[in-house]
This record gives structure tokens, sequence and C-alpha cells, in this order.
């Protein structure tokens, strides 16, 4: 699958000022019949998945992420190479013109925690990936305290997930609001700072700085888990919920979706933390514990709607199925915690399912039917859940 997407070629002078310089790129799309370019955070897992038959092309596909970097350090969600955006896409997608060589929001940071898990040297050997990282730095962490914002709901990956109407309304991914969402943003340079200043909504979102928290370790920097738990560590609930801010004003997202259980994924995790995820809601009945885990929306809420993704052209694809990528992060904290019965009810049922199925964008939770887009880079993830460690890189785990 990953082979059959694999795509190469020579990009001519990306940005304005770099004239005459040539990219050589190869990646794989995340599907085939629906997105035909290379997206930031789906290129890493594309990696971590490569490494166990073609390193080389796992090197390649992050590479291609690098060479597609703006000389401050900015890596756009989407890069476009040299197949020109679409006409229906082009008022949906965050670009500042019909030329634009990538979108000009992000996507999660974990790229050096990719090239780390790919097993292709000291990230910190790469210093385009510490460009990456201070313009993360200069211009995401709003507070100073090393957690990142987004300004709009598909900068998380989580695109149409409900959390993100209480802070959007009806400028939330997935409603007919946000193309004005995206005018105001290009307005105001897509820039954090002019659109927090502009009193507009920004989120401290859970999975962007979880994925971000990993990268740091890859690079030998100072944790910020503690601040993760200080910021969304709602110890009533006992759940990770994001934060957002209109104005001066800063509040917490009230629903539960998957991304309460991210942080798992995190090493340094404290321990009594963890087993709260786990035993409170990750194995709650009616929660997460679905018989494919784990739904992106807990089935104890009323927004949870694993089969109305696509209502006429808006497509809400974060509203209950389950993905592979949350399913491997979770199952990651619970490999580390020792929960080894339910780690292992985890890896068969998504190798079962995904023998059944085959390779899907993401799956009914309770019957897992694949829905979405076909033949989808990611879902190779699966692979883990089979042989968690083929290059003996434990610490990742």
């Amino acid at each position: 699958m990953l082979t059959s997407s694999w795509r190469t070629g020579v990009w001519a002078a990306p940005y304005p000022d770099t004239p005459g310089e040539e990219v050589e790129f190869g990646y794989s799309c995340p599907s085939p019949t629906h997105y035909p370019w290379q997206w930031y955070w789906d290129s890493c897992f594309h990696a971590i998945c490569r490494r166990r038959f073609d390193r080389e092309r796992s090197r390649r596909e992050l590479e291609s992420l690098l060479a597609a970097m703006r000389p401050d350090g900015f890596i756009g969600h989407t890069i476009f190479w040299n197949t020109p955006i679409d006409r229906l896409r082009r008022f949906t997608y965050n670009i500042d013109s019909s030329t634009s060589p990538t979108t000009s929001t992000m996507q999660p940071p974990l790229l050096a925690w990719a090239w780390k898990i790919c097993g292709l040297g000291d990230p910190r050997d790469e210093p385009r990936i510490a460009r990456h990282h201070e313009w993360l730095k200069s211009e995401r962490d709003l507070d100073g305290d090393g957690l990142l914002w987004i300004i709009q709901p598909d900068e998380s990956g989580l695109d149409s997930s409900p959390k993100f109407e209480e802070a959007w309304g009806s400028r939330a991914h997935g409603h007919l609001g946000f193309p004005l969402l995206l005018r105001q943003n290009r307005h105001l340079g897509w820039s954090a700072r002019a659109v927090a200043d502009a009193g507009h909504p920004v989120m401290c979102e859970v999975v962007v700085n979880v994925l971000w928290a990993l990268s740091l370790l890859s690079m030998g920097e100072e944790s910020i888990t503690p601040r993760i738990v200080e910021r969304f560590w709602d110890e009533d609930r006992g759940l990770f919920l994001d934060t957002y801010r209109k104005g001066s004003k800063e509040q917490q997202v009230d629903i539960s979706t998957w991304s309460a259980l991210a942080p798992l994924a995190l090493p340094d995790l404290p321990e009594e933390i963890g087993r709260r995820l786990v035993e409170e809601h990750l194995l709650a009945s009616g929660e997460y514990w679905t018989p494919v885990q784990v739904p992106s929306v807990a089935a104890s809420e009323k927004a949870f709607e694993p089969r109305k993704w696509k209502t006429g052209p808006i497509r809400r694809y974060w509203m209950g199925p389950s993905w592979g990528n949350s399913a491997w992060l979770v199952w990651l904290g619970l490999k580390r915690l020792g929960y080894e019965k339910e780690s292992a009810e985890m890896e068969q049922a998504w190798l079962g399912c995904y023998e059944r199925e085959g390779s899907w964008e993401f799956y009914e939770p309770y019957s897992g039917e694949g829905m979405g887009a076909r033949d989808f880079g990611w879902t190779s993830l699966v692979a883990e859940f089979a042989d968690p460690d083929p290059l003996g890189l434990t610490s990742w785990i």
C-alpha cells in the first residue's frame, strides 16, 4: 500500500528567495483515491511504518518534509509539490493563492520523534529540524511555557472533532462557516499572535502538545510533560482537556474525545495519572473500550456519531470512528504501564479488523467496517501491533 502510493519528482524553486533551486521529493500520498499530496503527520507515520522494510524511503519521506520547509523553519501541513490544488478544494484549504506551494498552517510536529523511531540517527544532528523547532517556539508558544497554540481546528490533525465547536462555533472545520475562518486567518497572515491579539479564538490543544513533547524529548530538550499536566489535566474528571482563549478569557473544553487519552503516549507521564486514564476512561464500559478501539469521541457523549462522517459535500471525520494512529498512541501507554492483557486485546482487534476489511482511513468502532478513503497510508501502523519494535528502539515505548 505505501509502495503503490509512492510519488517522486523534482520541484523547481518552491519559494521566491530560493531562485533556481530544485528539490527532489519522495513520499507516499495518504490515499491515491482521495489525498494526492504530502501531509506532514501522515508522512511521519508512513516513515515509522516503512522503517520495517525500506528505511531509505523512511528517510526520504521525512527529508521531503524538510525540503519543503520555508527558509524561516515553517513546514506546512500539506505540500502540493507538482500537483496544484484543485479548484474545489481551493476554498477550504489554508492557502494564500492557487499557486501556493504549501498550506500556510501547521500540523502536529512529530518529525523529530519519527526521525528517532526510524533509526535515521540523532535528530539533533539535522540542523533543519532544529530550525523547524525554533519556528514553532517563536511563532506558536504564545505564553512562553513551552506549549504550542493553534489558530484553527485542522492544525491539530483532528479537523472536525466536535470539541472544536466550543471555541469556533459555526466556523469550526466541517461547518459552512469554515471558509470565513480561513479568510480571517489569511488576512492576519496566519499569525497566532495576530489572531489572539485580535480577540479571535486560539487553542492550546492536547494532541499537538503531546507529539511536540515527544519531539522535544527526541531532541534531548527539557520535558514539557509537567506543563501538559498543569494546563490540561482536570483532576475532577480525570481527563486531559484542551483550553482555548477568546480575548483575555481562557476556557476549558468540556467534551471527552480520544485526545483526552493521548498523553498516555508520553514516557514520563506520572504513573498515577496514566492508570487513572486507563481504569476510569479507556476501559470503562461505554466510553472508549469498543470492539475496535479507540473511538474518536467517547461513546457516552451526545456528539458520538461514528457513521455520520459524510453529509453531502461536508466530511466530518472525527465524530466517532476509530483511527489507527490514535489507537497506536494510546496502545503505547497500555504497553508502558504493563496492561498486557488489554494491549493484546487491542492488537488482536486491529489485526483482525485489518485482515477482514483491508486498509481504510478509519473504522466503525463496533462493527469494524472500513470507512472513508481506501488504501490509507497510516493504517499500516497495524504492523506495530504485530511487532512493535523491529529495530530494538525500546526507549520510545
